[in-house]
C-alpha cells in the first residue's frame, strides 16, 4: 500500500516547527551559556551547562509540539463531527451560511450561490468546515512529525552558541557568541516571516531583539553571581 504524501500545508507546518525549534534552541542555549560565561571562565562548565540546556530544551520542545498539535487535531476532529451533524440536520442553513460567507467577500449573489452549489455538491463537509472553522479537514498536521521536527531542530540550533562560546578566546567569547547568535536569529527571523507571510524586516528585528534581551538578562545575572 502506497504511503500518503504530505500536503503542502502539512509540509509548511512541519517546516514551521523546525524553524521555531531551531530559533528556540539558539535563544535558550545562548542565554544559558552567556550567563554561565559571565559568571565563570571555565570552558568545561560553560559547555556542560549548554549541553544540559540543549537536552532539556530538546525534550521540552518535542513534547510541547506533540501536545500542542495533538490538542489542535482533537479540536479539529470535534469540529468536523459537529459540522457533519449540522449538514445532516440542517443542510439548507449550512448552504446559506457558506453562500453568505462568499457574498461577504464582495462576490455577486448569483455567482456566490452558483459557487456554493457546486462546491457543496462536490464536497459539502470540506466546504462547510473550511468556511465555518477556517481549516481544511484533509490537512491534519501530524503531531509526530511536528515533535520529530522540534526534536531535531532544537539541538541543531543550540550548536551555534555552544561552539561560539567554547571556541572563541576567553577574553572575547561573550561578544563573539552574541554576534554569532545575532546573525543566526536574523536568519531564522527571516524564514519565520516567509512561512508566516509577514513583514520580514520586522520579524528579523523582533527576533534579534528577543535574543539580545535574553542574553543581556542572563549576562547581568551571571555577573552578579561572579561577584
Amino acid at each position: 500500500m502506497a504511503k500518503k504524501k504530505m500536503s503542502l500545508a502539512q509540509k509548511v507546518n512541519v517546516l514551521r516547527a523546525s524553524v521555531m525549534g531551531a530559533n528556540d534552541g539558539i535563544i535558550s542555549v545562548a542565554g544559558i551559556v552567556i550567563g554561565v560565561a559571565a559568571a565563570t571562565s571555565n570552558a568545561y562548565s560553560i559547555l556542560i551547562s549548554g549541553l544540559s540546556g540543549s537536552l532539556a530544551g530538546m525534550i521540552s520542545m518535542c513534547m510541547g509540539e506533540y501536545v500542542s498539535v495533538s490538542t489542535q487535531k482533537d479540536s479539529q476532529k470535534m469540529a468536523i463531527i459537529s459540522e457533519r451533524q449540522r449538514l445532516d440536520d440542517q443542510y439548507q442553513q449550512e448552504f446559506d451560511f457558506v453562500q453568505r460567507k462568499y457574498e461577504a467577500q464582495d462576490i455577486d449573489p448569483k455567482l456566490a450561490r452558483q459557487a456554493t452549489s457546486e462546491l457543496m455538491e462536490k464536497d459539502s463537509l470540506g466546504t462547510a468546515v473550511q468556511e465555518r472553522y477556517g481549516f481544511n479537514p484533509k490537512d491534519f498536521t501530524s503531531p509526530y512529525a511536528a515533535a520529530v521536527a522540534s526534536f531535531i531542530s532544537f539541538p541543531t540550533g543550540s550548536i551555534l552558541p555552544m561552539v561560539a562560546v567554547t571556541m572563541a578566546p576567553a577574553q572575547s567569547r561573550i561578544w563573539a557568541t552574541m554576534v554569532a547568535v545575532l546573525i543566526a536569529l536574523l536568519i531564522t527571523g527571516y524564514f519565520a516571516a516567509v512561512l508566516g507571510k509577514s513583514n520580514r524586516v520586522k520579524s528579523m528585528i523582533r527576533n534579534a531583539a528577543a535574543g539580545l534581551l535574553t542574553m543581556g538578562v542572563t549576562f547581568i545575572i551571571g555577573q552578579l553571581f561572579a561577584h
